[in-house]
């Protein structure tokens, strides 16, 4: 049988799965909103306008280029990429 397509999670020394997370510092965050232009999946925006992290900031491994995106992208630098 032929491999599955797809992105996989990288794995620790012990090969248990690397959890990405993103975070948005609330204190940082002026609104720009473009951490959820660039990757809705993972970031949604307050009643005032304001990003937050969407499912405890987890970020599936098919999205982990989209999260580095708005990384780059946040203008106020509010936003990080982790690996739990």
């Amino acid at each position: 049988m032929g491999r599955r397509s797809g992105a996989r999670a990288a794995l620790d020394a012990g090969g248990v799965a690397i959890v990405k997370k993103v975070k948005v510092d609330g204190s940082k965050c002026q609104g720009h909103n473009r951490c959820h232009q660039l990757a809705s999946e993972l970031f949604d925006i307050d009643d005032y306008g304001y990003s937050h992290q969407k499912n405890d900031g987890v970020v599936p491994p098919e999205l982990e280029e989209k999260a580095l995106l708005a990384v780059e992208n946040c203008p106020e630098r509010a936003i990080t990429l982790t690996d739990d």
